[in-house]
Order: structure tokens, then sequence, then C-alpha cells
């Protein structure tokens, strides 16, 4: 099977087809749709081994430290430079450590409706929208690898200091901060992926009273400690999750921040964690943990 091993984000039509010769190929789906910015995709290329297993997003400076230190390729192309959002930069990486298997599809969404069911389909989606606070659609980057991976674990950061450790370790970020649109820390949930069903997470759940903790705490789950909402006036949300059970193992996390992704993934059956991540804060977004069983809804 032919791998991913290099991608680019052409910005004229010289580039185009210079990348054509190279043998590059597009993805459809326009990265600017809905803004005043240029038509622009990204582009791949095949080829036999070696395939990329990592891509991350970053959408401000301090994200872009521990991706530089682990030697992520960055493609030097702001997706909302003429757009005015965010500075957003796609990162990528070879990585080979024992959770990391190769990307052989991508697919861009740019539409809530064919989010959902991509979702659905069991893709793995990047949580950040490249056209993030540029106004226009709502657009997903989404990977599809080599083999099934499951996801075997689960942690949250609230800075940016051990973000070089955790990519070093084979962990994916997850490039939507929970604590967006308030006054916050800079929180972000993290995965490790496995191909082995037996390590595999069944069970996500989340938290915002003492008294859901406590009931998820008898009920066996393992916490994660980092509360989502560090930083706020808000509500502790707490993350939690178990790996037994008879629920079939998770494929596939992310977080929602699009009111009308949610209602989408909701009317297509997509399960989503009905607690705000931004619990009893005053944000404009409501954040949502959605996920993926093997085997579907």
């Amino acid at each position: 099977m032919a791998f991913i091993i290099a991608l680019q984000v052409p910005v004229s039509k010289r580039e185009e087809e210079d990348l054509l010769t190279q043998g590059y190929l597009s993805v459809p789906g326009n990265l600017n749709k809905g803004t005043k910015g240029n038509q622009i995709h990204l582009w791949y290329k095949r080829g036999p081994n070696d395939g990329i297993t990592a891509i991350q997003i970053s959408f401000n400076k301090e994200m872009t430290d521990g991706l530089q230190c682990e030697g992520y390729q960055k493609i030097n192309i702001n997706l909302n430079a003429e757009s005015g959002g965010d500075e957003i930069y796609l990162w990528f990486k070879k990585r080979s450590t024992k959770f990391d298997v190769p990307i052989v599809q991508l697919h861009v969404t740019t539409e809530e409706e064919d989010d959902a069911e991509m979702f659905g389909l069991g893709w793995e989606r990047l949580a950040c929208d490249l056209n993030r606070n540029a106004g226009g659609n709502w657009i997903h980057l989404w990977v599809q690898r080599e083999r099934p991976t499951y996801i075997c674990d689960i942690n949250a950061t609230a800075d940016y200091k051990g973000d070089a450790n955790n990519f070093r370790a084979g962990w994916n970020r997850v490039d939507e901060n929970t604590n967006r649109g308030v006054e916050g820390a800079p929180v972000f949930i993290w995965y490790r992926q496995t191909h082995e069903e037996s390590h595999a997470i069944k069970t996500v759940d989340v938290s915002i009273n003492d008294q859901e903790q406590s009931k998820l705490d008898d009920e066996g789950y393992t916490k994660v400690k980092q509360d989502l909402n560090q930083g706020t006036d808000g509500n502790k949300v707490l993350l939690w999750y178990k790996k037994d059970g008879a629920s079939e193992p998770i494929k596939a996390i992310s977080v929602l921040v699009n009111n009308k992704a949610i209602e989408a993934y909701q009317n297509a059956g997509v399960p989503i964690i009905e607690r705000n991540l931004n619990e009893g804060t005053s944000g404009d977004h409501r954040g949502f943990l959605c996920y993926y069983h093997k085997g579907g809804f």
C-alpha cells in the first residue's frame, strides 16, 4: 500500500503545475471556503515506505515550539493569510513510535453535515478549524491510516511546556483549546493510538460537578487529573475513561466547538458527551467531546 510521504500547499497555478510534475495530487476542498481569502488546496505525494504518521495544526506561536523541537516539518503557508483569522499552519512528521501507523488517505470537509458523516465512517478528525476566527465555513482535515487504530491513552495539559516530550512519546494533540473564547489556561486533550484492540479505551465520559465525579469514580473510571476549565471562573470539568466493559473499542475522539456541527453530529447519531467543556463560563463557544466506537454508533 502506498503511504502519504509529503504535503504541500501551493498558492499559485505555477506552483500547482510544478507539484503535478513531481507526482503530487490535490485533496478536494477549498481551505479558505466562505472567506475573502484565495482558493487554496492541500496537496500530497505517495510513496512505498516511510509514510507520514503525524499531522498537527498550530494557531498560535506557543503551539509551534514543541513541534519545532521534535522536528516536525512545517508547511510555511499561513492558511488564513488573506482571511484575517488566526495564523494557521500544518505540520507533519514520519514518527516511528509503537503508537504510530502511517497515513494513507486525506479528506477535507467544508460543511457540517459532511463533517458528521466522515466521523461516523471512522475517519480521524483534526479538531482545529482551518478557517479559525476568519469567518466563512468551518474547514476540517481528516486522515485514514494503513490499518485500524484505537485510542489507548488519553491525557490533557494546561500549558505548552511538555509538548515536545508528548510528541516524542507518540502523543497526538487535539488542536483546539477547551478554554476557547474564555480567559483561562490553554488546555488541550491528547491521545495515543494502538492497533491492538485489547489495549484500547472502551468508554469515555466527562464530569462537571462533584456528584458526577463521585459517580464515575464509583463506576471504576480512571480520571484525567487536568481540569479542562483551568484558569476560568467556571466549573471543574474532568475527563474520565475505562478500558474494561462490554463496549467496542473507541477509534477516534475530537472536540466540537461549532454549534452547527454539534447539531449535525446529533442528527447523524454520533455519540456526543453532552456536558459543556466550558460549563459555568460566559464563553461564546460551547465545547463537547465526541467519539466513535469500532463498528459504528
